[in-house]
C-alpha cells in the first residue's frame, strides 16, 4: 500500500525515527550475545526513500554511532562475542547502505530515462522479450494509439494494435538476435480502428551478463507522408500518361503509316487472289501462300493498334520479365515515318543474350520512344552535319543492362547538363520540359539510373541502365 504523498512527507521519516529509537533501546537492554544492531539496517533502508543520498550516508553515520554507544553502555566487559557482533552490526549497515545507495541510483537514472522517453513525440514502447508483453508505454504511444500505459500493461503489442508487418515476425525477430536492430515500416490499428503507418525501430535490450531481455521499439507516425507519397505517384501517374498522349498524337503519322503498310498489302494480296479465283483452274498453292500473306499483314496491323493502344492506357505500375531488346525493336516502327521525312539514319547495335529486367512494358516503352523523339529532335535542331541517330543496348561491369540513344545533334551546353532532367527545364522553344523529367521518374522507380553524356563529335549520348532480373 503506498501512503498518499502529503502524509508520507512527514509519516515515513517518523517511523524511521521511532524504529531507530527501539532498536537502540533494545540492543543496549539485551544480553551482547544478541546483535540486535543489525536491525539498523531496515531504518537505512526507510531512509533511501524519503533522503537524498547525504541524507542516507547520515544516517549511516548515526545508526553506527548508536551501535556504538549502546555497546559501550551495555557491556561490562569485551567479550569476543561482544565485539564480533559490534562488528558484524556496522558490516551490515555499511553494506546495506552502500547496496541501497547503488539501487536507488540506478532508480534514478532508469527515471530519468523514462522522463526523457516520456516526453519525446515519438510512440516507444519496451516489450518483454519472454512473453512478448508490454512493460512500458510512453506518452508518445498513448497520444498515437489512445490506450493509456495502464491498459497496455502485460498486453501482447502485436495483437493489440494488428500489426501487419513486411515480413514474417520469425524472420524479423531472427534479425534482431543477429544484429541488434531492425527497422522497416508496420500498418498499426489504433484504439478508434485508423490505420497508421509508422517507421518502426526496434532495439534488443541486453542486461550486465550480456543477455537479451527486451525490445524498445520507437515508432514515428508517417501515415501523411505515405499518403503524400501515394498522391505525388498518382499525379506521376496522370502526368506520364499525359505525356505518352502527347507523345502518340506526334508520331500520329508514323502510326497511320505503320497501320497502313499492312493494311495496303492485305488489300493488295486480296485483289490477286480474286485474279486468281477467276480462273479456270485456279492455283491453290498460290492462293494458300496468298492467304497466309494476308493473315501475316492482319497480325502485323493488329500488333500496331495492340501497342498503341497499350501506350495510351492508365494503369497501375506492373512489374513483369522484359526483353529489353524486343521493347526497342517494338518502338523503332512508331518513329520510323519521323526518321525518315527528317532525312535521319536510324540504325541498332542490341547486344546479344542480355538478361531480362523486371518492370512495366507500356512505361519503358514510353521511356525509350521520348529518348528516341529527343534524339531526332535533336538532330532536327543542328544546322547541317551527319542526320544519325544510333540506339545501343549492353550489359556493363556491374551486371546491369544498358540502353543508349547516341544522336548527331546539337549537344549539350554545360550549363544545360545538370538541369536536363528537371521537371519543366526544356532548350526547345514550344517544349514543356517534361518528356525527360518522367524518363527519369519512371527509371528510378525501376531501380535504374538515367543521364547525358556529350559525344566527342556531334550531338549527345541518353544512357539507361536497368538492374537485371535475377532468376531464384
Amino acid at each position: 500500500m503506498t501512503l498518499p504523498k502529503k502524509y508520507s512527507a512527514w509519516i515515513l521519516p517518523l517511523v524511521t525515527g521511532a524504529a531507530a529509537l527501539v532498536i537502540f533501546v533494545a540492543d543496549t537492554v539485551t544480553h551482547y550475545e544478541i546483535a540486535v544492531a543489525v536491525l539498523y539496517v531496515g531504518v537505512v533502508l526507510l531512509s533511501v526513500r524519503f533522503l537524498d543520498a547525504r541524507g542516507v550516508l547520515w544516517v549511516t553515520f548515526g545508526c553506527v554511532a548508536l551501535t556504538a554507544i549502546s555497546y559501550l553502555i551495555s557491556r561490562a566487559e569485551f567479550s569476543s562475542i561482544g565485539i564480533s557482533n559490534f562488528l558484524i552490526s556496522i558490516f551490515a549497515i555499511g553494506i546495506t547502505s552502500y547496496l541501497a545507495l547503488q539501487n536507488e541510483a540506478a532508480h534514478k537514472a532508469m527515471r530519468e530515462q523514462a522522463g526523457l522517453l516520456d516526453i519525446t513525440h515519438d510512440a516507444i514502447f519496451v516489450r518483454d522479450l519472454n512473453k512478448d508483453a508490454i512493460t512500458f508505454w510512453n506518452r508518445g504511444a498513448e497520444e498515437l494509439y489512445g490506450w493509456t500505459k495502464e491498459e497496455v500493461q502485460g498486453k501482447i503489442p502485436h495483437t493489440l494494435l494488428q500489426t501487419q508487418l513486411p515480413a514474417r515476425l520469425e524472420d524479423i525477430m531472427a534479425e534482431l538476435s543477429r544484429t541488434g536492430r531492425w527497422e522497416g515500416e508496420l500498418s498499426h490499428t489504433k484504439r478508434d480502428g485508423a490505420q497508421v503507418h509508422v517507421v518502426s525501430r526496434w532495439s534488443l535490450l541486453i542486461d550486465k551478463l550480456g543477455r537479451p531481455t527486451a525490445v524498445l521499439e520507437t515508432n514515428n507516425d508517417v501515415t501523411e507522408r505515405k499518403r503524400g507519397e501515394e498522391k505525388l505517384h498518382k499525379a506521376q501517374e496522370e502526368l506520364a500518361h499525359a505525356n505518352r498522349t502527347a507523345t502518340l498524337g506526334e508520331l500520329t503519322a508514323s502510326i497511320a503509316h505503320e497501320v497502313n503498310q499492312p493494311l495496303a498489302a492485305i488489300m493488295t494480296n486480296g485483289q490477286v487472289c480474286l485474279r486468281l479465283l477467276d480462273q479456270d483452274y485456279p492455283d491453290r498453292m498460290a492462293l494458300r501462300d496468298i492467304a497466309e500473306h494476308i493473315i501475316s499483314d492482319s497480325e502485323r496491323a493488329s500488333e500496331v493498334v495492340r501497342r498503341v493502344r497499350a501506350l495510351s492506357k492508365k494503369g497501375e505500375l506492373e512489374a513483369n520479365p522484359l526483353d529489353v531488346n524486343q521493347l526497342i525493336r517494338e518502338s523503332i516502327p512508331l518513329v520510323r515515318r519521323e526518321v525518315n521525312e527528317r532525312g535521319i539514319s536510324l540504325d541498332q547495335d542490341l547486344a546479344n543474350a542480355l538478361p531480362l529486367v523486371v518492370g512495366d512494358r507500356v512505361h519503358l516503352q514510353q521511356v525509350i520512344i521520348n529518348l528516341l523523339v529527343n534524339g531526332i529532335e535533336a538532330i532536327d535542331s543542328a544546322n547541317g552535319g551527319t542526320r544519325h541517330l544510333l540506339v545501343r543496348s549492353g550489359q556493363n561491369d556491374a551486371g546491369d543492362v544498358i540502353v543508349a540513344v547516341e544522336d548527331s545533334g546539337v549537344g549539350i551546353a554545360p550549363q544545360d547538363s545538370e538541369r536536363l532532367f528537371d521537371a519543366f527545364f526544356t532548350t526547345k522553344s514550344g517544349g514543356m520540359g517534361m518528356g525527360l523529367s518522367i524518363c527519369k521518374s519512371i527509371v528510378e522507380a525501376h531501380g535504374g539510373r538515367i543521364w547525358a553524356i556529350g559525344n566527342a563529335g556531334p550531338g549527345a549520348t541518353l544512357q539507361v541502365t536497368l538492374p537485371a532480373h535475377k532468376r531464384s
